[in-house]
C-alpha cells in the first residue's frame, strides 16, 4: 500500500474515533471545563453530583453545549495529528524515542494550526454567546474585538502541553509492540493506560490552559499556576482531575477501539481488491 494512503487512512481513522467517542462521553467534558474554569463550591462535589446538579438547575441541553464545534475542532485537529504523525513514521524505524521524538512535532503542528478553534470551543461551552453560536462568526468576533493574538490565547501552555499526545502516542504504541494479544478489549486498556499516564503527568499545564482560552486568565502559564498554588494550594493544580480522568480516559480508550477497526477494515478491503486484481 502507497505509504501516503496509508497515511490519509490512519488520519481519517483517527478523526473518526475521536468524534464517535467524544460524542459518547461530552457530558464528562462539560463538567471537566467547568471544573477548571469556574471559582466556586462545585471543587467539593464529585463528577455524579455535578452531573445531577447540572440537569437540575440547567437541564441536558447545558451538557452538550457547544457539541457541534468540538466535534469538528476534534475532528480537525485529531487528522492533522495523526496524519504528522504517520506521515513522520513511514520515514523512519519504529522505537520509543523516535515515537516520543514524533510525537511532540506533530503535536506542535497541531497546536499551531487549530489553536483558534479551540479558543472558541472554550467560550461556547460555557455559556450561551450573545455575538456567535459558531466557530467561523466566534474567530471573527474575537479577532475583531480582542485582537488576532487572541485566537492564539493559551497558544504557549498548548506548546507544552503536545507533551500530552506525544507520551499517550509513546506509550500506547509501546504497549502495542510489547503485548501480544490485540483483541478490542486489549486496545481500550492500552488506550485508557496510555491516556491516564499521560494526563496525570501534564494536568496542572491543562488546567492552566483551560483557563486561559476561557480569557479568565491573560498571564503567563507558569504565573498562573503560581499563582493558584499560593492561593489555594496544591489541590488547586489538580481542580477537576476526576472528571478529566473519567472523560479523558474513557474517551481516548474509545477512540483507539475506533482507530483500530477502522484502519484494520480499511485495509483488509485494501488487500481483497489488490489480490483480486492480481487474480
Amino acid at each position: 500500500m502507497h505509504s501516503n494512503y496509508e497515511t490519509l487512512v490512519h488520519a481519517i481513522a483517527g478523526a473518526t474515533g475521536s468524534i464517535f467517542s467524544m460524542s459518547v462521553f461530552y457530558p464528562l467534558d462539560t463538567i471537566r471545563f467547568r471544573l477548571q474554569v469556574e471559582d466556586n463550591n462545585n471543587k467539593n462535589l464529585s463528577t455524579f453530583e455535578i452531573l445531577t446538579q447540572i440537569l437540575k438547575t440547567e437541564g441536558i441541553e447545558a451538557l452538550y453545549r457547544g457539541l457541534a464545534p468540538v466535534l469538528v475542532s476534534l475532528g480537525a485537529s485529531n487528522f492533522v495529528y495523526f496524519y504528522s504523525f504517520h506521515g513522520l513514521k513511514a520515514l523512519q524505524k519504529s522505537s520509543t524515542f523516535g515515537d516520543l521524538k514524533l510525537g511532540i512535532i506533530a503535536g506542535i503542528i497541531n497546536v499551531l494550526v487549530t489553536c483558534p478553534l479551540w479558543v472558541v470551543n472554550s467560550r461556547l461551552k460555557v455559556e450561551k454567546q450573545k455575538f456567535f453560536t459558531g466557530l467561523l462568526d466566534g474567530m471573527v468576533h474575537i479577532m475583531n474585538t480582542e485582537g488576532l493574538s487572541a485566537l492564539w490565547s493559551g497558544v504557549g501552555s498548548s506548546l507544552v502541553l503536545v507533551s500530552n499526545p506525544a507520551i499517550q502516542f509513546t506509550v500506547y504504541e509501546a504497549l502495542k509492540r510489547n503485548i501480544p494479544a490485540k483483541s478490542t478489549l486489549a486496545f481500550f486498556l492500552m488506550g485508557a493506560a496510555a491516556k491516564a499516564v499521560a494526563t496525570v503527568l501534564t494536568y496542572p499545564i491543562q488546567l492552566a490552559q483551560a483557563r486561559q482560552r476561557h480569557g479568565k486568565n491573560k498571564i503567563n502559564t507558569l504565573v498562573l499556576l503560581y499563582a493558584l498554588l499560593k492561593k489555594k494550594g496544591p489541590a488547586a493544580l489538580f481542580s477537576g482531575l476526576e472528571a478529566k480522568l473519567y472523560q479523558t480516559v474513557l474517551t481516548a480508550a474509545l477512540m483507539f477501539v475506533m482507530y483500530e477497526k477502522i484502519v484494520r477494515f480499511v485495509f483488509i478491503i485494501f488487500l481483497r481488491n489488490h489480490r483480486k486484481k492480481l487474480a
